[in-house]
């Protein structure tokens, strides 16, 4: 079973959000259909950046090391891989 940490954004530069999942699909469209919660009141609804981690342990740690981060630092990780802030749900979910 693999886990994930992710970010989804309102749109580039936008608001950001930080989560852990172990099925980035369901996060994803949980999001995306704007149910509830702080990415429904603040519109993050692409995933702009996820990792890949091996135990859920790891993931948890990680998601709260980056959610201490600056923005800045938040909006460097995003642009390293994402430059071009694609919405990778659609290439994630095919």
């Amino acid at each position: 079973m693999a886990f994930y940490v992710y970010i989804m954004a309102s749109r580039r530069n936008g608001t950001l959000y930080i989560g852990s999942t172990d099925d980035l699909a369901r996060r994803v469209f949980e999001h995306q259909s704007r149910v509830r919660g702080f990415t429904a009141r603040y519109g993050c609804t692409m995933l702009v950046w996820f990792e890949q981690h091996e135990t859920r342990e790891s993931a948890l740690i990680r998601e709260r090391r980056m959610k201490e981060w600056r923005r800045s630092w938040k909006l460097m990780v995003i642009e390293e891989s994402n430059p071009d802030w694609r919405d990778l749900a659609l290439e994630f979910l095919g």
